[in-house]
């Protein structure tokens, strides 16, 4: 009975059941094709920021001048010591006595060569005296013969012999006073004996030629003081210590005097307030470096002979910048990946930039981009000159992060 009743349906209804079944394929076929996805890129903002150009040095501390104190007197055992190590001393202090016994008894042997000098002036002087006065008795002699030799009293073997005792009595004249030359020169020596003793007794006493800080002290009591030995001691003038630092020739010339910078010793987190002294007007020819004098803050933790490492601040400023990481520097120089915006959408064009300072993970934009321009953040990405992209800010994928953080 069904059978028969399914052949009798109208043929008009079997139609319409077919001609509202739709295939799925035919539909997919049907609907429009999606436009293709772009590469979602992060891009950052060419924009002002302060920026800090700096150099970074290393090396070792060292006085600025360091004074050798020699003893001035040779062959002397040191007596006494009266100061040591890191003492603060004046210009003038005494450092360390010698013994100057010897030298006392020295003295004493002068002083009783000077009495015997002394005494035998005054003999010579004495000579001269008599010697005047035999003198002065001669010449009248002299004189009285010839008046009677004129007058036919005396004869001439009398005039000659009265001249000759004239004569004599002249040569014991000078002989006499010529003694007491001698015997003032006498004196006079012994005053010079007198005098270096008194000099040697002085320098007995070691003292400071500036007023420092006591670095080395060779000497100890009952050593044999000598000049041309080790010195006793080593005085940093003024306790004036300094980073002595090497530098490429590359960045030597950035240095001038009086810049600022920052030193940092083992021990200290904080850093050490540093002034370039001296910038050496030499660069070795073997190692390519030049040295860097840096005076450091006496006051503070650092030592003569520590390693230290300096920040010299070169120039500060406010400037365009960019992450480094936007930037590509090659053999042809650097250059940035700007997004502009045209009819077809985003694109990125190869923009060729200048550089300039780098500090903290930026590099200053001198031309070739403008503020405000946006640039792809990381240059390395996967993207040519004239790709299209679907920019993303830098700053809401930070604040992504952190959120997912």
């Amino acid at each position: 009975m069904s059978r028969r009743r399914f052949h009798r349906l109208p043929a008009i209804a079997i139609f319409a059941i077919v001609s509202g079944f739709s295939h799925p394929l035919l539909a997919q076929e049907q609907q429009p094709k999606p436009a293709p996805k772009l590469p979602a890129i992060v891009v950052t903002s060419v924009a002002e920021r302060p920026l800090t150009d700096r150099v970074i040095a290393t090396g070792t501390i060292r006085p600025i001048d360091e004074i050798l104190v020699q003893p001035l007197v040779d062959g002397l055992p040191i007596k006494t010591l009266n100061v040591d190590v890191g003492d603060r001393v004046e210009a003038g202090s005494v450092l360390a006595v010698l013994d100057g016994d010897a030298l006392v008894l020295q003295k004493s042997q002068y002083q009783a060569n000077k009495a015997k000098a002394e005494a035998g002036l005054a003999q010579s002087k004495a000579q001269v005296v008599e010697a005047q006065a035999s003198y002065d008795d001669a010449i009248r002699q002299r004189d009285r013969t010839k008046r009677l030799g004129q007058n036919g009293t005396s004869s001439v073997s009398q005039v000659e012999q009265a001249e000759a005792q004239a004569e004599v009595a002249d040569a014991r004249l000078k002989a006499a006073q010529q003694a007491v030359g001698v015997a003032e020169a006498d004196i006079k020596v012994v005053d010079a004996q007198i005098a270096d003793i008194d000099l040697k007794l002085a320098r007995t006493e070691v003292k400071s030629p500036v007023a420092g800080v006591v670095s080395v002290k060779n000497a100890k009591v009952g050593a044999i003081a000598a000049g041309s030995g080790e010195p006793l001691f080593n005085v940093i003038r003024d306790g004036a210590i300094e980073l002595v630092a090497d530098l490429a020739e590359s960045e030597i010339g950035k240095i001038k005097r009086d810049q600022k910078a920052t030193i940092r010793v083992a021990g200290n987190r904080n850093g050490i307030e540093g002034v370039v002294r001296l910038v050496s007007p030499t660069v070795d020819a073997s190692t390519r470096l030049g040295a860097v004098h840096i005076v450091v803050d006496a006051t503070s933790t650092a030592r003569a002979g520590m390693y230290a490492s300096a920040e010299v601040i070169v120039a500060q400023k406010t400037a365009l910048a960019l992450p480094q990481s936007a930037v590509t520097s090659g053999r042809d120089g650097s250059v940035a990946r700007k997004v502009a915006r045209t009819n077809e959408g985003d694109v990125v064009r190869q923009a060729k930039i200048e550089t300039g300072i780098q500090d903290s993970g930026f590099v200053e934009i001198v031309s070739g981009l403008n503020a405000g321009d946006k640039v792809v953040a990381k240059a390395g990405a996967f993207v040519r000159d004239g790709d299209r992209i679907a920019p993303v800010e830098a700053r809401n994928t930070e604040a992504q992060n952190q959120a997912s953080n």
